[in-house]
């Protein structure tokens, strides 16, 4: 039987490659975008020559507790199910806290944070119901060292990672596990513009000398979906090169 992922966060660079793997895995993947972006979101669909039958658009603001609730009930009404959701939907608003204004805190906390609750929240009793499901966060790798310049951003991220080993407690015993990924720099299209100099500024600090591939974190999202990953619940699996090793 086809299983059904949403993907908040799915036009970035790594949420493309997560919905590449997922279709590529037999998926059918529910691809969010945010409101009034359909014309966005249908570019990026016939770009990643994606099928209907593969990706499904979903209008849906990640911020908006309300919205979610009611468009969530309504898409599993009309899907029957959701195995699996995936907490990609990210931004950043980056500057030392001094000078960090409440509206960007607050910003980064409602889409970066907030948004899993909002997600999660309307799918998991179903899921605990059916007995099983997956869910996995994309936290980062700041989250767990910190980030000069990155308070705002790095507490969402850090705050993804106890959501998940919480949340884990919750659902072990209905069989549905609750991990997180914790990517390092990756070379996603944001990053690829950076100037080169900058670009080698941080794979000089990253042991491994390169960044991710949007792909490598991808398949480490692919593996705890997966049959593969049943047992492993309440984890952060770090993809970073060795740049931050616990």
């Amino acid at each position: 039987m086809e299983k059904i992922a949403l993907i908040t966060g799915s036009k970035g660079g790594i949420g493309s490659a997560i919905t590449s793997q997922l279709v590529d895995d037999g998926y059918r993947v529910i691809a969010t975008y945010f409101t009034g972006k359909l014309e966005c979101a249908q570019q990026w669909f016939d770009e990643n020559n994606f099928k209907s039958e593969q990706v499904r658009l979903f209008e849906l603001d990640v911020t908006d507790t309300e919205q979610c609730a009611e468009r969530l009930a309504k898409l599993l009404e009309e899907e029957g199910t959701i195995d699996v959701v995936i907490n990609n939907a990210g931004i950043t608003k980056d500057g030392v806290f001094k000078k960090m204004s409440a509206q960007s805190w607050k910003d980064v906390i409602d889409t970066n944070l907030n948004s899993v609750f909002n997600v999660t929240q309307p799918l998991f009793a179903t899921m605990c119901e059916k007995g099983g499901g997956r869910v996995v966060n994309i936290s980062s790798v700041n989250g767990i060292k910190g980030q000069f310049g990155q308070t705002n951003y790095s507490a969402a991220k850090a705050g993804m990672i106890g959501f998940t080993k919480a949340l884990a407690a919750e659902g072990a015993r209905s069989g549905v596990t609750v991990n997180a990924v914790a990517p390092g720099y990756t070379m996603t299209p944001m990053v690829e513009m950076m100037k080169p100099e900058a670009l080698d500024y941080i794979k000089d600090q990253i042991p491994m000398r390169r960044l991710a591939g949007t792909e490598e974190i991808a398949k480490a999202v692919g593996f705890l979906v997966s049959d593969a990953g049943a047992y492993i619940t309440g984890e952060t699996l770090s993809v970073n090169g060795g740049l931050h090793m616990q």
